[in-house]
């Protein structure tokens, strides 16, 4: 989850070298380091903590180059130190390195290189690489140096690595993701696009068990056989406006302020002459099964996908989270079909279950933000969300095209089924950006609320049917970045457990829409007033009851069941963001986590 920048060229080096860094904070802000070769010596400069203190080093001293590599870190193996910091180096600080990913074996090669009389100065896995690549560089060829390490080394990867006598870098990936920036007498290498987009649109996607060897004015890929590999140039449509906060404090906040133009390019050119226009590689009409397989706020999608899907299509729907998919023994038959949930398109564990699945020969699809990722190139199948680049650690906009993507593909399937399409449910659909307009204009409404729950230390959210998962996504919002403690539940089961928590200070939640279960959710508001809690309700329409029970009320537009998740989230992330403003935290960078998680 580490973030990789390195470039090659004629120009000074550490202002591309530091503003890439900054673009990929969100991907690790532990620690931050670089590396720039000049007159055939390596000079490295290493930080605890974020770029910004990286960069005040920097004005201190004078780097000069226009090669060299950088990196900014998601610690995993070794607290965030400045002697775990990347960039590593071997013994004769002749070979840098950077390394996004996990070294799984890296216990075994360590006492080996110890044996061998290596002098490891860190606690990460990361360092081995450095001192592989020296054991085996005798002959002068680093590339050749770097794949027998490749070969010796079990897990994960994105590095890129340089040699004080060669003036080139030598990227490699495996399931850590990877991209090559090609610019004019220049190019990059980067874990992610938001690095390089201020440089060049032109990148090549490194794919896994690849090794390119990058010049200023080339870049040759092989695999680890030494097969040379053709590569096509791909274009990056986002500009570089986009990953800009603009007027906005946080990206966070503009990510959620930017939900209806999101959802409406995730719809555009899918919706025509009231039928669903989706290219898809599949025969949903063969389908008997669907699973769906994600993580985190992807996950909580995949759980309303399951509502939608099953009531529109009359699929059976199963629901994992991806980490625990391929540890036991899924039952996976050829016309069932994995539905894969990724914002980045890279991650692990989703990854993972994608090609567990494609080994049991059933057929995939995947439902990624950004294209060219992983598995994008996995799946039989994909739908791409088209919602823009999202910066922010914490998903918002990529969580309601996710919901859109889904309802759009049981609507495809039904529709090839023969089977009517709701239309009204179609031409509300169309329209739900100008409601999601309207849940926005009450941003400073919503921030009061928070200024009054601000420093409750515990929260509860609540909903039955496909708002449930709507509660689960407003309660990880809540924990993930204003580190209040917060729980999900269904609304009924609340009395066989977390009832007991309920007080005066507890606030709790209510997604409580007026649709076929509204009086079992005024039901459970009742359990909650009884017991004192303090009652913030979603609702759809006021009535005398929800009135008096309510301490709080926030209205949203009315809408059709399958689409009212993609409504109702969006207080509940305004309340969280507003919440973790008021606090004083960075709501884009929240403590241990980061954006994309590339390891499992």
């Amino acid at each position: 989850m580490c973030g990789i920048i390195g470039y090659i060229g004629n120009k000074d080096i550490i202002p591309i070298l530091i503003d890439g860094l900054k673009k990929l904070e969100y991907r690790g802000y532990d620690s931050a380091g670089l590396c720039v070769l000049n007159n055939e010596k390596l000079n490295i400069i290493k930080k605890k903590g974020r770029i910004s203190n990286l960069a005040k080093e920097l004005k201190i001293k004078n780097i000069k180059g226009n090669i060299g590599i950088a990196h900014t870190r998601w610690a995993t193996h070794g607290e965030p130190n400045k002697t775990n910091a990347h960039p590593h180096l071997d013994c004769k600080k002749e070979i840098a390195i950077v390394h996004n990913g996990i070294i799984e074996n890296y216990q075994s090669l360590k006492k080996i290189l110890k044996k061998e009389g290596h002098n490891i100065i860190s606690d990460t896995d990361s360092e081995i690489i450095a001192h592989l690549i020296e054991k085996f560089y005798s002959d002068g060829n680093l590339k050749q140096a770097v794949i027998k390490t490749l070969k010796l080394i079990e897990g994960a990867f994105g590095l890129a690595i340089i040699h004080k006598n060669e003036k080139k870098i030598i990227a490699a990936r495996k399931g850590s993701p990877l991209i090559i920036g090609i610019g004019d007498k220049e190019m990059f290498v980067a874990s992610d696009v938001p690095a390089i987009l201020n440089y060049t649109k032109k990148v090549i996607y490194l794919r896994d068990n690849e090794i390119a060897e990058i010049t200023k004015n080339n870049c040759s890929i092989e695999n680890l056989k030494g097969k040379q590999i053709g590569r096509k140039i791909n274009k990056i449509k986002w500009t570089a406006e986009q990953m800009e906060k603009g007027k906005f404090k946080h990206f966070m906040l503009k990510e959620i302020f930017e939900q209806p133009e999101a959802i409406k390019n995730t719809i555009r050119g899918r919706i025509k002459d009231e039928q669903i226009k989706l290219t898809l590689n599949l025969d949903t009409n063969l389908i008997k099964r669907i699973i769906i397989t994600a993580c985190g706020t992807s996950w909580h999608s995949a759980l309303i996908g399951k509502y939608i899907i099953e009531k529109i299509v009359e699929i059976p729907v199963e629901v994992d989270y991806a980490s625990e998919f391929r540890y036991r023994n899924p039952i996976i038959k050829k016309n069932d079909l994995v539905i894969a949930i990724s914002q980045s398109g890279e991650t692990a564990d989703t990854l993972a279950a994608i090609k567990e699945a494609k080994s049991k020969k059933a057929k995939t699809l995947g439902i990624v933000n950004v294209v060219g990722s992983s598995i994008t190139r996995e799946v039989n199948s994909g739908i791409y969300l088209h919602a823009g680049p999202e910066i922010g650690v914490a998903s918002t906009k990529t969580f309601i095209c996710q919901i859109t993507a889904l309802l759009l593909f049981a609507l495809y399937a039904r529709q090839r089924k023969g089977l009517k399409i709701n239309k009204e449910l179609l031409k509300e659909l169309n329209s739900v950006h100008q409601k999601i307009k309207l849940i926005l204009q009450k941003s400073e409404e919503i921030r009061k609320i928070a200024k009054k729950f601000k420093n409750s230390k515990n929260f509860l959210f609540l909903g039955r049917g496909i708002n449930f998962p709507v509660a689960l996504e407003g309660a990880l919002k809540l924990k993930e970045i204003s580190y209040i403690h917060a729980e999900g539940y269904p609304a009924a089961e609340m009395k066989h457990g977390p009832i007991a928590l309920i007080d005066k200070n507890m606030p709790v939640v209510f997604i409580s829409p007026q649709d076929n279960i509204y009086k079992k959710i005024l039901n459970n508001i009742e359990e909650i007033k009884a017991r004192k809690g303090k009652i913030i309700a979603i609702i759809n329409k006021e009535d005398k009851k929800i009135n008096k029970l309510a301490d709080i009320l926030i209205k949203v537009p009315q809408v059709k069941e399958e689409i009212s998740p993609i409504i109702n989230v969006i207080p509940l992330q305004l309340l969280a963001y507003h919440i973790a403003d008021l606090k004083g935290i960075d709501v884009d960078k929240p403590k241990n986590l980061a954006k994309s998680v590339t390891v499992e």
